[in-house]
This record gives C-alpha cells, structure tokens and sequence, in this order.
C-alpha cells in the first residue's frame, strides 16, 4: 500500500507542478506594446441595423448546428496548442514536447494580456446578453465581445505553429479558421467579433515574429517539435 501511495503522491505532484508552470507562463507582449484601440474600429452600436443583422446569424446558427458542431465548439472553448492535433498527427503530444508546451503557454497567456484591456474599454454585450433568446452551448462569459479572445488566440497559434510546420500550413490555417468560427457555433460571439479577432491575433503573430526574445523560445520550441514529428 505504502508503495501504490508513493505513486499516487508522485502523480499528484507532477499534475500541480504542470498546472503551475502553465500559471507562471508570462506573456511575451502586453497591451502597451500592441494596443488595439488604436488598430481596431469601435463595435457597432447594440441598437446597430448590422449588431440586429449579426444576432439574426447567431440565432440562424442556433436552430441549424448538428450536435456534432456543438461538440466540437464546446471542446474548442479550451485556449491551447493542442486543439490542433488532429491535423498534426498523433505524435503531438503535450508530454513528448515540454518546450514546445512552455513556449505556447506564453503565446495563450500573450492574448489576454492583450485583448483583455481592449474588451474592458468597448465592453460590446455578448449576445446571449442582447437577446434571451440566444442559448450558447459553450461557458457563458461576460466579458467584452470585440474582439473575440478565441478568435485572437487561434489565429496566432495558427500563424506560429504553421511557420513552425510550414509542410502543414493549409491544414493549420483551415483548423485555426474552424476554431475562430466554433464561437459562432457555440452562441458566445457575433461574426464581426470573430473577424476582428482574426485581424488582432494575425497583428499580434507578425509582432511577435520580430522579436528577438520571442524567436529565441521560438527556435527552440520548433526544434522540439519537428524532432518529435520525425521531421
């Protein structure tokens, strides 16, 4: 017994040690390096003709996804690298690649550093907040809906990762373009929150390929990731 609880221990530690490191990942650019108030147009209005035409998709969408598509936008609600495996193969795994991980857990936290003040300063209703009549099937949020966070950050893991595997490039951007349009799917977000998200995270990527400290992680993470792909 004393063993079996030696192992349980040991599991327990290597969990909450990999919960921790993700918490300790810091961005590698904030707000005041990418500021999209000066980048992005305001939302439209609430009372807006194109906000009245944009509940009307939401709603359209609500009563035409399959439970297929609300199984996929629910388990896209999840901000990590990995959504991506299955166009990756079944060697992209997150405890084969440990630098890769550490390195993507900077670009997740990267996006909220961010958009997050941005969605404070425009503060757009969700739409599920704009009429009852929206039922999402994701976790209900009431943060600011321009721009969409998920959007953001799929774009960039997108733009990264296909630089990284540019041999997969289509099929990355395809899967960051899916993810990007599952809150749509999922009820949470207007079409134009997701295209202003795909504008942000493709603004965010190409500042953050400049960077020296970011390409530094960069080259290292890549290395990781096409020696563990077998390529």
């Amino acid at each position: 017994m004393k063993r079996y609880a030696s192992l349980a221990a040991g599991l327990l530690l290597l969990v909450v040690g990999s919960a921790a490191r993700a918490e300790d990942a810091k961005p590698f650019i904030t707000n005041k390096d990418v500021d999209l108030t000066m980048i992005l147009p305001p939302p439209p209005a609430n009372d807006s003709a194109q906000t009245k035409a944009e509940l009307g998709e939401v709603l359209t969408m609500q009563v035409t996804r399959t439970p297929e598509m609300e199984a996929r936008a629910i388990a896209d609600a999840e901000e990590n690298v990995w959504r991506f495996a299955d166009v990756m193969g079944p060697n992209f795994n997150k405890d084969k690649l440990p630098k890769f991980s550490a390195f993507f857990d900077r670009v997740v936290e990267t996006e909220g550093a961010v958009v997050d003040p941005a969605k404070d300063v425009w503060k757009r209703p969700r739409p599920h907040q704009l009429s009852d009549l929206v039922k999402p099937v994701v976790k209900l949020s009431s943060s600011g809906s321009w721009p969409s966070g998920h959007a953001t950050v799929g774009t960039m893991m997108g733009i990264i990762l296909s630089d990284m595997v540019p041999e997969k490039r289509a099929e990355i951007m395809a899967r960051a373009a899916e993810f990007a349009h599952n809150r749509i799917v999922g009820g949470i977000h207007y079409p134009s929150d997701v295209e202003m998200g795909k504008i942000s995270g493709s603004v965010i990527a190409a500042v953050l390929l400049n960077r020296d400290d970011f390409k530094a992680e960069y080259d290292v993470a890549k290395a990781e990731l096409r020696s563990g792909l077998g390529m």
